[in-house]
């Protein structure tokens, strides 16, 4: 992973709350200058001033002239007004990155000009942890090396996946931007239910989180697929068949359930990037 061009020629993030803040310890850790870092955030974090008194980061300056990359993180709500301020990059040579859900490619040309360098992402919570996964997928005007670039940005948290259109984008977003908060949900009402079968409540959680810590690691790292590994652990008129007989119920089960929850998150999506 190169970060090259943007210690050369700058990097402004454009909002800094959560999200925005992953990103940037990541990319200081690895090896982003701060001095080439401009944050643009109304209401920094004590982390984020201490960046900018510790170690060099420009907080709440004037925008650089023509940064390497500007990346924008803030909410889709206040977009408007954001891209108002960065049409100073508009059809030039500063590519800019966006981690805000639902809008559009399209969007940011209105404003920015079809010649300016777009990247649209959908990065997802884990990246706070450095495990996150980021859809990614460029304009016409987004070069090989703009491409990289933003590769290289969002790869300093977690996994890239670079799509062949911008058409995936809101099921992307449905699985992969909303899908963490499913697995907490998860976490919770395995822990009630172990409640409602008599554990205390402390233990019940330790072992929901820990069981589905577990189980996604070796999701990730086993050569079989899901599929496989939830037969090996399903003996025959054992134990976890009873539970997988009412999971997977055709009617309302957990498959049906997921399936009716990522549609609602894409849709939502799609009304959001018009």
């Amino acid at each position: 992973m190169s970060l090259e061009r943007a210690n050369r020629d700058g990097l402004v993030l454009y909002g800094c709350g959560k999200m925005g803040a992953a990103l940037l310890q990541g990319w200081l850790a690895r090896g982003l200058n701060p001095r080439a870092v401009t944050v643009i955030e109304p209401a920094p974090s004590d982390w984020v001033r201490t960046a900018s008194a510790d170690a060099g980061v420009a907080l709440n300056a004037p925008l650089p002239r023509s940064p390497a990359v500007c990346v924008v993180a803030v909410k889709p709500q206040v977009m408007t007004k954001v891209l108002g301020e960065l049409r100073c990059y508009g059809n030039g040579a500063t590519l800019v990155v966006s981690i805000a859900a639902g809008v559009t490619l399209r969007r940011f040309e209105e404003s920015l000009g079809t010649r300016t360098p777009l990247v649209r992402t959908v990065p997802n919570t884990p990246a706070a942890i450095g495990k996150g996964i980021t859809a990614l997928v460029g304009n016409t005007a987004a070069s090989e090396a703009d491409m990289a670039l933003a590769e290289a940005l969002l790869g300093a948290v977690g996994k890239t996946e670079t799509l062949d259109s911008e058409d995936a984008m809101d099921a992307v977003t449905a699985v992969s931007g909303s899908g963490p908060a499913y697995v907490f949900l998860l976490i919770e009402t395995l822990a009630a239910a172990g409640v409602a079968c008599g554990l205390r409540s402390d233990l019940a959680m330790r072992l929901a989180k820990s069981t589905v810590a577990g189980a996604g690691s070796l999701a990730e790292t086993a050569s079989e697929e899901p599929s496989e590994l939830r037969r090996n652990v399903t003996s025959p008129g054992g134990t976890t068949e009873a539970a997988l007989e009412v999971l997977m119920d055709r009617s309302d089960g957990l498959g049906e359930m997921l399936v009716r929850a990522v549609r609602a998150a894409e849709r939502r999506g799609r009304e959001l990037g018009k």
